[in-house]
């Protein structure tokens, strides 16, 4: 349990210093029929800052757990990336697409944890 922690706050780091947005930790634990741990949903302005935040989550990882995603969708347009971690599914948005999906309100039990958005 404590690796599944470390790697959702690596996941974040990772996030943030690609200036992600609006990160979503969506704690998933203990609700039947889910597919992962752990949602941590953001977004990123534009498909070159989707696609930014995606290798820097990546390498971040990979830098500080040896981790790799088992699988990468939807690089290439850029709007929608979803990494995946096993216990931890990340989501890269574009905003209007993150409005369109609304994965926060799918699951109506799971624990949501909004990180503030860093000013720098």
């Amino acid at each position: 349990m404590e690796q599944i922690k470390l790697l959702v706050k690596t996941i974040t780091k990772g996030i943030q210093e690609k200036k992600g947005q609006d990160i979503t930790i969506v704690d998933l634990q203990g609700i039947d029929g889910t597919i992962a741990n752990y949602f941590i949903i953001c977004q990123g302005n534009s498909p070159t800052q989707v696609e930014a935040i995606t290798e820097s989550v990546g390498d971040t990882v990979r830098q500080d757990t040896g981790e790799k995603p088992v699988n990468v969708a939807g690089l290439g347009n850029n709007q929608w990336v979803a990494l995946d971690y096993v216990d931890v599914l990340v989501h890269i948005f574009q905003p209007e697409i993150r409005t369109f999906y609304d994965l926060e309100n799918l699951w109506q039990d799971a624990k949501l944890t909004r990180i503030p958005n860093s000013e720098e």
